[in-house]
């Protein structure tokens, strides 16, 4: 393997923290169940090691499955605010139940029952009141603002 694209997909992930603590550096075995020195890792970290993952694959491709479900909102935050950078020049699909997620995105598409019922931008679905990513839009919202 390429260890300096393994660090450089790492950082891109924001598991740069991490790895700095791990003894053996990226040759640390994860988890106890496989290696007694091994390093157990918490949810959001597995996440970031996962898309370190995809990006070292260097596929044109890349499917993110609710890649920020286990990360707090800052690790969150700071993945979205790196996520063009993640991507680089590849096709990115993010799937997610958290629309603030889907603000950075190109395009959305809105599912419903089994197939896309709009899409758009975020500004041009969250501007049609009539429509599913409005409501569930401000569904979401109204835990964060004072009005929905």
């Amino acid at each position: 393997f390429d260890q300096k694209r393994v660090l450089d997909c790492l950082e891109k992930a924001g598991f740069s923290d991490k790895l700095a603590e791990m003894p053996e550096g990226t040759e640390t075995y994860l988890y106890k169940d496989y290696e007694d020195k091994g390093v157990d890792v918490s949810g959001g970290e597995a996440q970031k090691i996962a898309i370190a993952r995809a990006l070292y694959k260097d596929a044109p491709f890349i499917i993110l499955d609710e890649p920020t479900a286990a990360l707090d909102p800052m690790a969150e935050a700071e993945i979205y605010s790196k996520f063009d950078e993640i991507a680089g020049d590849k096709t990115a699909i993010y799937i997610s139940h958290r629309l603030s997620s889907c603000k950075f995105c190109d395009e959305i598409a809105v599912f419903h029952e089994g197939a896309v019922i709009q899409q758009g931008t975020h500004a041009k679905l969250v501007a049609d009141e009539e429509g599913k990513y409005y409501e569930l839009w401000n569904a979401q919202a109204q835990y964060y603002t004072e009005t929905a």
